[in-house]
């Protein structure tokens, strides 16, 4: 019998070489996984700052609003000229009021010199002499006349638009028009200088046409005036 076992293979012995090489190529490994790893984890960490990134966008600042510049008044508004030195002729009115309007009693009624039949007819005791005689056809601001026009009492209503009467929304309408010497609203020269709501302005409209109105007087005559009047509607 044997005592000794023979190898059938005899292992080759390992040289000092062939384990540097193989500490070597390990070592390029794992610095190859850390490399990989970390440009990956890069990556993602860039991915999830772009999906992360807002922008946000400012506004500019609205400047404040302008004041509202008042309308221009119609073009044949003009500056009343001097009545003519002379005298006041008394004309029997074409309408009858139904009532009789204020009565200033602090201010005087007539002025007796300009009842003397001296001068101009038509003109003014203490008027220009060679002034021109009143322009009837002109218009007239309301500092212009010494009688500014007036509505007539008893003008019917604008009638409250039903819509905003059941919603109950109360509004406003500032309109500027011209009275002609007959009293009547002249509605070419119809203008909204304020309105809370168009469907107001056409309530205004509509009724506007059947006012009556006294007319502007200045040195004795009939003149158109230029008028800015409001109309409130208020929910009842």
């Amino acid at each position: 019998m044997f005592n000794n076992l023979i190898e059938s293979k005899r292992k080759k012995d390992r040289s000092a070489g062939g384990t540097t090489a193989s500490v070597v190529l390990h070592a390029v490994l794992i610095v190859l996984v850390v490399v990989v790893t970390a440009n990956a984890g890069q990556k993602m960490v860039e991915a999830n700052r772009q999906e992360d990134v807002k922008f946000v966008q400012v506004k500019p600042k609205t400047p404040p609003p302008e004041p509202e510049k008042p309308p221009p008044p119609p073009k044949d508004v003009v500056v009343a000229p001097p009545p003519p030195k002379g005298f006041q002729v008394l004309t029997a009115p074409i309408k009858i009021p139904d009532k009789i309007p204020d009565v200033d009693l602090s201010k005087a009624v007539t002025n007796a010199a300009d009842f003397s039949g001296v001068g101009v007819a038509g003109g003014r005791a203490n008027g220009v002499a060679g002034g021109k005689p009143i322009n009837t056809d002109q218009t007239y601001y309301s500092f212009q006349v010494e009688k500014q026009t007036m509505a007539v009492s008893g003008n019917p209503n604008p009638q409250y638009p039903s819509m905003l009467e059941s919603a109950h929304v109360d509004g406003e309408v500032l309109a500027q028009f011209v009275v002609d010497t007959a009293g009547k609203a002249d509605m070419s020269t119809f203008k909204v200088l304020k309105s809370t709501n168009d469907l107001f302005v056409d309530a205004v409209k509509r009724v506007l046409p059947r006012w009556k109105f006294y007319p502007a007087e200045t040195g004795g005559h009939k003149v158109k005036q230029l008028v800015q009047m409001p109309f409130a509607f208020k929910v009842p």
